[in-house]
């Protein structure tokens, strides 16, 4: 997938923010781009600011409608041929208590930053694998996936079992021309906070109305934040690195550090091990991508 030009990329909520700053990135290395929004009046700004003409194709989804990506994935082969790289970025957020949220709450955003997220890999991985011709999907996880922290359960719930889907698929993927890759941001300059404008009337029932009004009267720290071009490039060198993390603020390393050691000290080392199971199921005890990962991390910055 190192050679992109020519082929064709389909990016879920990439009509703003992030998914917007990975369009501009893949069609300035020369890819076809499929935008996919639930938004049209976002596609519609969108669009004009790509300024892709022909190698640009605007089509509205909701990917939690199975069907729809269906038609969506059926419209961009019609329009570019095959499709080699999926970009699962649609998200949404709800931030606060745990106990304010409503099954409502919990629905709409693992409909969406998961649900979503399999419906993309379900509906596009075996037209990847059909055309044989190479392939690379992108999940949009997040920090919160890897550093979550209190107030973000539902949320960094979705995020985490993203992160993991991509590491669980890496190893079976790789050998057939897929490769997989979880893209952990930190934060972005994006319309996140306003997600709940395009909440179905059917999941209206939230816990956390008040908090979803204080985040979009916020922004005082929106210019701490990376711009979507900035995320867009990032993500560019990832694709081309085969990367399995695509991450972007070097400020998380002591929670990543902190989180891999407090797993390490938990592990019952003074408790004898069967030698029997360890034997019987040792493709259970390890996988090959982290060690892959960081033989290719070193080699990036050697």
């Amino acid at each position: 997938m190192q050679n992109l030009p020519g082929k064709t990329a389909f990016v879920t909520g990439g009509a703003s923010g992030i998914g917007l700053g990975i369009a501009k990135a893949l069609l300035g290395a020369d890819m076809n781009v499929v935008i996919a929004d639930i938004r049209q009046d976002h596609l519609d700004v969108a669009t004009k600011e790509l300024s892709g003409g022909a190698r640009v194709l605007a089509l509205k989804l909701d990917v939690t409608d199975r069907a729809d990506f269906t038609r969506a994935a059926d419209a961009a082969e019609a329009r570019f041929g095959n499709i080699h790289l999926l970009v699962n970025n649609a998200g949404v957020a709800v931030v606060g208590p745990t106990e304010l949220a409503t099954y409502a709450d919990w629905d709409w955003v693992m409909g969406v930053n998961l649900g979503g997220v399999i419906n993309g890999v379900t509906t596009i991985l075996p037209r990847l694998l059909r055309h044989g011709e190479g392939g690379h999907i992108v999940n949009t996880s997040s920090m919160s996936g890897m550093v979550p922290v209190g107030g973000t359960t539902i949320y960094s719930t979705a995020k985490a079992a993203v992160l993991t889907m991509m590491e669980t698929m890496r190893p079976e993927l790789e050998a057939r021309g897929v490769v997989c890759s979880a893209f952990c941001p930190g934060a972005v300059q994006s319309n996140i906070a306003r997600a709940g404008e395009t909440r179905p009337a059917r999941l209206a029932d939230s816990g956390y109305a008040e908090a979803d009004r204080r985040r979009t009267e916020g922004g005082e720290f929106f210019h701490l934040y990376m711009t979507k071009e900035e995320v867009g490039q990032r993500v560019l060198a990832g694709i081309l690195a085969d990367e399995l993390y695509i991450l972007t603020h070097g400020e998380f390393l002591p929670g990543v550090t902190d989180r891999a050691n407090a797993m390490i000290a938990s592990v019952p080392v003074k408790r004898p091990q069967n030698e029997k199971y360890k034997a019987t199921f040792a493709m259970l005890f390890n996988s090959s991508v982290w060690a892959d990962e960081i033989a290719r991390q070193k080699e990036l910055k050697a």
